[in-house]
C-alpha cells in the first residue's frame, strides 16, 4: 500500500497546516489583548460565556478541550480578574453556574475589538469569496471529525 507523502493534505499536511494557523492566531490575539491584561485562554472564557457556548466547568473543560483541573485553575484566574462569578444552579445545588460580572460585561467589547482586528489581519488578502469557501472547509472538516 502506498502511504501519502508527509507534505499533502492526506499524509499528515492537514494537522500541521491547522495547527500552525491555530497557533498563529493564538499568538496575535496574545498580543493584541496583551493591553487589557487578557490571555488567550482568559478571553475564550469570557467570550464563551458571553455566546453561551459553555456554563458550568465541565461544559468548559469540553469546549476547550482541557482537562478539569486546568480548567479550574483558569477559572480561578479570570474570577480573580473580576471577569466571572460561579453561582449555585437553580436546578442542581451541587453545580456552579458561570456567568459574567459587570466588570466581565463591560471588558467584553473591548475583547472582541481587539479579536475582530486579528481576524481582520489574518483575513487579509482573502476574497469574499475565498473567506466563505475557507469557513466551508473548515466547518466541512470538523463535522468529518464528528462523525
Amino acid at each position: 500500500m502506498n502511504k501519502p507523502a508527509w507534505n499533502t493534505m492526506r499524509g499528515g499536511f492537514l494537522g500541521y497546516l491547522l495547527t500552525e494557523a491555530r497557533n498563529a492566531v493564538t499568538r496575535e490575539i496574545e498580543k493584541e489583548l496583551a493591553p487589557l491584561g487578557i490571555t488567550s485562554a482568559q478571553f475564550r472564557v469570557v467570550v464563551g460565556i458571553a455566546h453561551e457556548r459553555a456554563a458550568t466547568l465541565s461544559e468548559f473543560a469540553r469546549f476547550l478541550d482541557i482537562d478539569t483541573g486546568a480548567m479550574k485553575r483558569l477559572l480561578d484566574r479570570v474570577e480573580e480578574k473580576g471577569w466571572i462569578r460561579r453561582v449555585r444552579s437553580p436546578n442542581d445545588r451541587r453545580t456552579l453556574i458561570l456567568e459574567l460580572t459587570e466588570t466581565g460585561r463591560a471588558i467584553y467589547p473591548e475583547i472582541m475589538e481587539g479579536v475582530s482586528k486579528v481576524h481582520e489581519r489574518m483575513l487579509e488578502g482573502l476574497s469574499p469569496v475565498e473567506e466563505t469557501q475557507l469557513q466551508y472547509f473548515l466547518q466541512k472538516i470538523t463535522a468529518n471529525a464528528e462523525r
